[in-house]
């Protein structure tokens, strides 16, 4: 069973390897990861440079709700962000747009 500190290095590493020249506009969007490992975790992007950190964000643009395996999956290129979405596997809070972010930070497959 993965811990939410190896859910959220993981996670983190994969985030930081993300290109994010093509990136338009400043972002904060919380991660709440459900199931096993479960946690919150933020990724932040502004002037040209992204943090991701292990704590809740109060002014964020929005939530992303989904569990890691399926987070991981987006973020490798292997699950679809929208198609997960309108299925119910990923649950967002807030601004819809900037959570389509994380669509850009997914390696291309």
């Amino acid at each position: 069973m993965m811990t939410f500190e190896e859910n959220f290095n993981s996670l983190k590493e994969l985030f930081m390897q993300a290109d994010v020249s093509k990136l338009d506009g400043d972002f904060a969007i919380q991660f709440d990861l459900t199931g096993e490992g479960s946690g919150t975790f933020y990724a932040e992007y502004k002037g040209g440079k992204l943090s991701v950190e292990p704590y809740d964000y109060h002014d964020r643009d929005c939530a992303i709700i989904c569990s890691y395996d399926l987070l991981h999956k987006i973020i490798n290129g292997k699950q679809d962000a929208i198609q997960a979405f309108f299925t119910g596997k990923l649950k967002v809070d807030g601004n819809v747009d900037k959570a389509l972010a994380l669509k850009a930070l997914a390696k291309s497959k």
